[in-house]
C-alpha cells in the first residue's frame, strides 16, 4: 500500500511540475477566461488575478469572467462575438467539455456510441470557434483542458460511468489545436485526477470536484489557479528572501526586497524591510453558491504550497537564545535562534502587517468577483435564453418582457434570475456595476504597494 501511495504522489508531482508553460501575463493585459459554469460560478480566474495583484503590485492588468453556466462549445460559439471578442482581450483562455459530453446517458446501454457522437459534435463546434480565434489580431490563445468529472470517489453511488474519459478526448482535441495554431495549452484534467487519486488512497470519499462531481469548491479552484500559475513559471518565485547577519549588522541576502537601517546590540536586532511583493492571502471563508470549503483548504492537497508559491523567508544568523519577533510593534512570534538561522516563512503568519494588507486586497477582489457574478447571470439570460431559445437580441422591449414573464413560470433557472433581469435590463444599472468594478480595481492598485516595515528581534529573559 505504501508503494502505491508513493507512486501516486510521484505521478502528481511530475504532472504539476512539468506542466506545459504558459507565458506570464504582463502589465496592460486584458485576459478573458471563457468557459461554462465552472468558470462562471468559480474562483480560479479571480485567484489567479489575486496572485498578480499581490506578487506584481505595479503591473496593472484586467481579467474577466467569461463563463456562462451550462455552456457547450456550441453556446460559446453563439456568444463569441458579442460576449468575448467585444471585450478586446489580449489573452483568451478557453475551456469546455463538461456539458458537451452529456450526463445520464453514460449509464445507458449505448454509452460508447453516445460518447462518440457528443465528442464529434463538440469537435465540430470547436472548429468554428477555432476559425474565430484565428482571425483575432494581437490576441494570445490559451487552451485549458477542463477540470474533471469525478468518476472515482465513493461518497455516493450516483456516478456517470466513464464520462471523464469522453471529456479527456475533448482535451486531446484542444491540445492538437494548440499545437497546430502555435497556441498555448494547459491541462487541468489529468493533474486534478491525480490529486484525486492521491487523496482518495487515504479517503475514498474525497473529491476535488464538489458535491455533484462537477463543480470544484473553493479549494479546488485554488488548485486550478495553482496549476495555472505553476505553468506560468511562478513556482519558487519568493515574495521576498532576506538574510541578516546579526554579528556584522549586515544583510547578506535581499531578494525581491530592500533592507536598511540595521542596528544590532547585545539583546536587540532591528532593521527596516521593504518587499517588492505582498504575501498571497488564502481565504478561510467559503464563497459562492453551494460552496462549503475554503480557498485555504488547498493546503490539504498541496501541503507545500507556501514553500513553492508563497515564501517570505526571514533568516537571521549569529544569535543565541530566544527572541520575540515584532513587525511594526506587533508581536508575531517567539522564536529560537536556531529557528531563525534555519529561516522562517513570514507568509505563514496571518497577523503580520503585510499579510493584513494583502487581506484587504483579497477582500476587495472578492467584492469585485461578486459584482461580476451578477453580470454573468444576466449574460446567461442574454445568450442562453433570449438568443438561444427565442432568437431575441433586444431584450428590453415589452414583448421580450412578456416572453420573460411566461418563461419564468416554466423554467426555474429563468425564474431564479428575475431580480437580475428586472434590474440589469436597464443600461444605467449595468453601467453602474461596471463603474463599481472599475473603482474597486483602482482601489486595489492604490493599496497593494508594499510599504516599509520595521522588524525588531528582542531577546527574551
Amino acid at each position: 500500500m505504501k508503494k502505491v501511495l508513493l507512486i501516486l504522489f510521484l505521478l502528481t508531482t511530475v504532472s504539476i511540475t512539468n506542466a506545459q508553460q504558459v507565458a506570464p501575463f504582463k502589465a496592460g493585459d486584458r485576459v478573458v477566461f471563457v468557459g461554462n459554469s465552472i468558470t462562471d460560478g468559480g474562483h480560479y480566474h479571480s485567484y489567479i488575478w489575486l496572485y498578480y495583484m499581490t506578487r506584481f503590485p505595479s503591473q496593472q492588468m484586467w481579467m474577466a469572467n467569461g463563463g456562462i453556466g451550462g455552456d457547450t462549445a456550441e453556446d460559446i460559439l453563439r456568444r463569441f462575438d458579442g460576449d468575448i471578442a467585444s471585450k478586446n482581450p489580449s489573452v483568451i483562455t478557453l475551456t469546455f467539455g463538461m456539458n458537451d459530453t452529456g450526463y445520464y446517458e453514460y449509464n445507458g446501454n449505448d454509452a460508447q456510441n453516445f460518447a462518440n457522437r457528443k465528442v464529434n459534435e463538440a469537435r465540430g463546434h470547436f472548429l468554428e470557434i477555432e476559425k474565430k480565434l484565428q482571425k483575432l489580431n494581437n490576441t494570445r490563445v490559451v487552451m485549458i483542458g477542463t477540470s474533471p468529472y469525478d468518476q472515482t470517489s465513493t461518497f455516493n453511488d450516483d456516478i456517470f460511468q466513464r464520462k471523464n474519459d469522453a471529456m479527456q478526448r475533448i482535451v486531446a482535441i484542444q491540445d492538437s489545436a494548440a499545437k497546430a495554431n502555435n497556441w498555448e495549452f494547459l491541462d487541468f484534467n489529468a493533474p486534478m485526477c491525480e490529486v484525486n487519486a492521491r487523496m482518495q488512497a487515504q479517503d475514498p470519499a474525497f473529491t476535488v470536484c464538489g458535491t455533484d462531481r462537477i463543480h470544484p469548491d473553493n479549494d479546488g479552484h485554488m488548485l486550478m489557479a495553482y496549476l495555472f500559475l505553476k505553468a506560468q513559471g511562478m513556482g519558487d518565485k519568493p515574495v521576498a528572501d532576506f538574510c541578516i547577519n546579526a554579528r556584522k549588522a549586515k544583510a547578506e541576502k535581499a531578494d525581491n526586497c530592500a533592507i536598511e537601517n540595521i542596528r544590532s546590540s547585545k539583546d536587540v536586532l532591528s532593521f527596516d524591510y521593504l518587499a517588492e511583493s505582498l504575501p498571497y492571502p488564502l481565504d478561510t471563508i467559503s464563497h459562492g453558491w453551494g460552496f462549503s470549503r475554503t480557498q485555504a483548504e488547498v493546503l490539504k492537497m498541496i501541503p507545500d504550497f507556501n514553500n513553492e508559491m508563497n515564501m517570505e523567508r526571514l533568516t537571521v544568523k549569529g544569535l543565541k537564545g530566544n527572541y520575540r519577533l515584532l513587525i511594526d510593534d506587533i508581536l508575531i512570534d517567539t522564536l529560537s535562534a536556531a529557528s531563525l538561522e534555519n529561516g522562517i516563512n513570514l507568509a505563514e503568519y496571518r497577523h503580520t502587517p503585510q499579510y493584513q494588507q494583502a487581506c484587504a486586497v483579497m477582500s476587495l477582489n472578492e467584492e469585485r468577483w461578486d459584482i461580476e457574478r451578477r453580470t454573468r447571470d444576466f449574460a446567461w439570460l442574454q445568450y442562453d435564453w433570449f438568443l438561444k431559445e427565442h432568437n431575441i437580441t433586444d431584450y428590453s422591449t415589452e414583448e421580450a418582457a412578456r416572453i420573460y414573464r411566461v418563461g419564468a413560470t416554466q423554467n426555474g433557472w429563468v425564474e431564479g434570475r428575475k431580480d437580475i433581469y428586472n434590474r440589469l435590463i436597464h443600461p444605467e444599472v449595468m453601467q453602474l456595476l461596471q463603474q463599481e468594478q472599475d473603482l474597486i480595481i483602482r482601489t486595489i492598485y492604490s493599496i497593494n504597494t508594499p510599504v516599509t516595515r520595521h522588524i525588531r528581534l528582542e531577546k527574551t529573559r
